[in-house]
This record gives structure tokens, sequence and C-alpha cells, in this order.
């Protein structure tokens, strides 16, 4: 009971912090915005079509695909820690081997798509939907996952995050 508590909890704060995102980088003095792009360190997708596109071998630590179009896009063995996926449809994706920790997935659906040997340690899928999923590998240790992403999940897990060492089933809590 305590911990559907704990979870609520953070789902709630996370919304609330996804809300406020945009009111706090406009905010930001134009000149911090422009030299945090010149930097290369903000990678924003927003309202992208990345359909077919192979992102491979990237660094997008931090990127934010919003509204992003995801067809047949590639980020196999791609740094996309902290990134966050919102309102955005992910079909025949391939996450092979990428790490996606601490990586927010709101309110996207995700179709035919493979994390084989992704870390998603610490991620979280908030009102994720997620259908025909390979996930042999991956290491779900401490995200925040929904029981019936669970138990979708876990209907096809197997296997051990070469990375981590982690079994599947295990970060996933499988029964």
């Amino acid at each position: 009971m305590l911990s559907r508590f704990k979870a609520q909890v953070l789902s709630c704060l996370v919304a609330l912090l996804l809300l406020l995102i945009p009111v706090m980088t406009q905010a930001q003095p134009a000149y911090a915005a422009a030299s945090t792009a010149a930097a290369g360190s903000l990678s924003d997708f927003e309202n992208g079509n990345l359909d077919g596109k192979d992102l491979s071998g990237r660094d997008l630590n931090g990127a934010q695909f919003a509204n992003a179009r995801l067809k047949g896009t590639k980020f196999d063995k791609t740094n996309l820690i902290g990134a966050v996926f919102s309102t955005s449809t992910v079909r025949e994706t391939s996450f092979q081997g990428a790490d996606l920790t601490q990586t927010i997935f709101d309110q996207v659906r995700i179709f035919d798509t493979d994390f084989s040997n992704a870390i998603l340690a610490d991620a979280m899928l908030l009102r994720a939907e997620l259908t025909n999923v390979t996930v042999d590998g991956a290491d779900f240790s401490d995200a925040l996952l929904s029981p019936l992403q669970v138990k979708t999940l876990c209907a096809n897990a197997s296997g051990t995050n070469p990375t981590t060492g982690m079994d599947t089933r295990e970060t996933l809590g499988c029964r």
C-alpha cells in the first residue's frame, strides 16, 4: 500500500515537473539559451520528424522529443541519459544497447520497438502504451512502471544485460 502511494506521489511530482520545464526554460535569458545551444548540450527534437533516421552511437544526453515522429528510427548504442519523450509515437524503432537511464517516457505510444540490451535504470514510463516490445537483456532497475506495463513486458522478457549484468526479469519484478 505504501509503495503504491509513493508511486502515485512520484507520478504527480514528475507531471508537475513536466509542466514547469517549459516555463522555466522560457524564463532563461536569451544569451544563456543561445550559449547552451551553441555548446551543443541542448538537443530539442520537438515536433520533429525523425522517421527512418539513424541516430545510433550519438550523445543525446538530456534530449527532448516532444510530439516527435519516430518510425523506424535507430538509437542503437545511443546515450539518451535523462532524455524526455513526451506525447510521441515510437514505432518500429530500435534502442538496442542504448543507455536510457533516468529517461522519461510520458504519454508515449510504443509499438514494435526493440529495447534489447538497453539500460532503462531509474526510467519512468508514465502513461506509456507498450505493444509488441522486445526487452531481451534490458535492465529496468528501479524503473517506474505501472503493474500493466510490468505484466506486458514480463510476458516475453528474458536475458541478462551485458553492460550491467542484471537479469531482465529480476529488474522488472516478474513473478
